[in-house]
């Protein structure tokens, strides 16, 4: 599946390079870094909701839905920031065999 992420990677590189007019996400890297945050915000109350939703209803496709956004809008955001899947997959990697509990205090005591 981290092929997907990959492909999407390239494209969303290659956008940084489009004219504004003639792509959505080529238009969020020229409006910057916080219209693009206001993105992943959106899109992560979107997904809450649609959790909810799915909760109450027994149907998850609303929030299968909503996530997809929310993901994509994260890689637009570590694109814009010189990142990529890559290292999100790396960093989730390093936590097998790591407690969840253990990973969480390393963070909270390194700070």
């Amino acid at each position: 599946m981290s092929n997907v992420l990959d492909r999407l990677h390239q494209v969303l590189e290659s956008r940084k390079s489009s004219a504004a007019q003639d792509s959505y996400v080529a238009s969020l890297y020229q409006k910057g870094l916080n219209r693009i945050l206001e993105k992943v915000g959106e899109e992560s109350v979107e997904t809450i909701l649609a959790a909810r939703d799915a909760e109450a209803m027994g149907d998850n496709s609303a929030l299968v839905s909503e996530t997809a956004d929310l993901w994509f809008h994260c890689m637009v955001m570590l694109a814009h920031m010189g990142s990529g899947p890559d290292e999100v997959l790396a960093e989730l990697d390093k936590r097998f065999g790591l407690s969840g509990l253990d990973e969480k205090a390393s963070r909270t005591s390194g700070e």
